[in-house]
């Protein structure tokens, strides 16, 4: 589809799939759906989660079921006429129950206004960006928070660093572009753990592409930038239009990258070869992402042996 070359070729574009829920518009990234289907019979699990309607098996695949009316305090009436958004993100199949969907909308992130801390407070709100959609405002929402407020097992495995905390102390500057306030320091945090000191944190591609122009002017992208981390989805600038710019700048583009996001699939994956990403992680991996850092930190061509 249209999207695919799209992301493939770093326009800094996405498509929302726009549905309701109790009469307002909310979005999802396309990226992260796999199909939408009618309502039907769904299996209750005993003692689940409250937002949690069961399970049920589309052609052989087992699959949770999230009541969204429930998880945003709304009243959910009338399944029966209601759609299930059947989604993959964070190598989970998971489904939400809507009320309807409208559509495609496609999109710039430069048109995606990333709400403030009323609307998006750490630890508290599920809304990653909004846009205005003719006569309405359409509220992308964080899945992944959504998902991990439910099944707290979902979030970063800060376990799989914690036997790395005596490790020896390493101050190669790295570059994070991650637009989450909660996950920028739960990576921060990890990092830390694991021995890295000099983190610079950005919140969208856009910050972070500024950040390195700067450093560039300056001669200083070696004491400022010698990797850089970047999520996918980002207000303003995504991911993969930031690994574009970079690798098509002089100065910049010899920046060893490593993608860390919720949407790494098969297809993801190839789209972020094409881009010259070095690595590509899923997000609940933060011990894969510091054995990729410590990789690149003691390659000789990327940076300095520990």
């Amino acid at each position: 589809m249209d999207s695919n070359i799209l992301l493939e070729s770093g326009t800094n574009e996405l498509e929302v799939l726009e549905f309701i829920i109790n009469g307002n518009h909310y979005g999802i990234n396309v990226e992260k759906v796999r199909e939408i289907l009618p309502y039907q019979e769904i299996t209750p699990v005993p003692n689940s989660h409250p937002c949690i309607e069961g399970i049920f098996m589309p052609r052989g695949d087992i699959i949770t079921v999230i009541d969204l009316f429930q998880t945003l305090g709304f009243p959910n009436p009338d399944k029966q006429n209601n759609f299930l958004i059947v989604t993959n993100f964070n190598n989970l199949n998971i489904a939400f129950d809507v009320q309807a969907v409208l559509g495609i909308n496609r999109v710039s992130w430069k048109d995606v206004v990333k709400p403030d801390a009323t609307v998006s407070g750490p630890g508290t709100g599920i809304a990653t960006g909004i846009i205005k959609n003719e006569d309405n405002l359409l509220i992308i929402l964080d899945f992944e928070r959504i998902v991990e407020g439910i099944c707290p097992e979902t979030s970063l495995k800060i376990s799989q660093v914690t036997e790395l905390e005596d490790r020896e102390r390493n101050s190669i500057p790295i570059l994070v572009a991650e637009d989450s306030m909660m996950l920028c320091k739960l990576i921060e945090d990890a990092l830390h753990r694991a021995g890295y000191t000099k983190l610079t944190i950005k919140n969208n591609g856009q910050e972070a592409w500024d950040y390195l122009c700067e450093l560039k002017k300056n001669n200083g992208v070696e004491y400022g930038a010698k990797c850089l981390i970047t999520d996918i989805e980002m207000p303003q600038m995504d991911g993969h239009h930031l690994i574009k710019k970079i690798r098509e700048t002089e100065g910049l583009k010899q920046i060893p990258i490593v993608i860390f996001s919720s949407l790494i699939n098969d297809d993801m994956k190839r789209k972020g070869d094409l881009l010259g990403a070095d690595a590509q992680i899923s997000k609940p991996e933060i011990g894969q992402l510091v054995g990729i850092l410590d990789s690149l930190v003691a390659s000789q061509i990327y940076g300095t042996n520990k």
